[in-house]
């Protein structure tokens, strides 16, 4: 798997730089040179935590900070092992960067490291100290796919910069703070000894997410050529 995950992070390079190449040629797109601020919708819905994203749009690329705080999965969202095993995730934070690069005035593609730091505790149970069965850290590379919808674009006034982005993210697990990526303790409610592996951030145990956020672009749009 690490082979696979190496080969198409070298594709996606190269594919990038040799975008970039051309981009010296090429007139800005829509909303180039502006910051967008979003929030996403499926942490406070799905996960009772926050995210807040940031990102500057140059003429071809787009660099973002990402943050979530205060996730949390348990019940439905909670699956596999730790499901059997009675378990709740809790992550005060989950945090990184991306780079990518702009297909059009409306989508681009980001490579994106991230910083995932869980705590795992008994399901139902208050998440405390003591009641703390083990805290870890998640590392991941991957890549996200954005697509920017922005309804009043036409419009003169403050009302252009309503700005909604729907993401599709595929975050593998690169490394983690556990010794071999796992974990053995004793659990109370199987009444045995039981090892959990490092969790992955996506949907379901997976390792993609999906993700629609809301906010703003600030400045307005500029003129370009017509994109093809």
């Amino acid at each position: 798997m690490q082979i696979s995950i190496k080969k198409i992070f070298a594709g996606a390079a190269v594919f990038l730089l040799t975008q970039i190449s051309f981009a010296q040629e090429k007139k800005d797109l829509l909303y180039s040179n502006r910051v967008s601020v979003l929030a996403g919708l499926i942490q406070p819905i799905l996960l009772k935590g926050g995210n807040i994203e940031i990102t500057y749009f140059s003429k071809r690329m787009s660099f973002d900070y990402s943050h979530g705080f205060l996730l949390n999965m348990s019940g439905g969202t909670i699956t596999g092992d730790a499901k059997t095993q009675h378990l709740a995730y809790h992550l005060p934070y989950s945090t990184g960067f991306g780079v990518g690069y702009r297909f059009s005035s409306y989508f681009d593609v980001r490579i994106e490291s991230k910083i995932h730091s869980w705590e795992v505790y008994y399901d139902g149970e208050t998440q405390n100290k003591s009641n703390l069965i083990k805290a870890y850290k998640t590392y991941s590379l991957g890549l996200g796919a954005y697509y920017r919808y922005m309804p009043f674009h036409k419009k003169d006034n403050w009302l252009q910069g309503i700005t909604t982005s729907t993401s599709l993210r595929w975050w593998p697990n690169i490394a983690s703070s556990l010794t071999d990526n796992k974990f053995t303790y004793y659990n109370k409610f199987t009444n045995k000894e039981e090892t959990l592996k490092a969790s992955n951030i996506g949907i379901a145990g997976s390792q993609f997410l999906m993700n629609v956020s809301v906010g703003y672009t600030f400045g307005g749009k500029k003129e370009s050529v017509k994109e093809e």
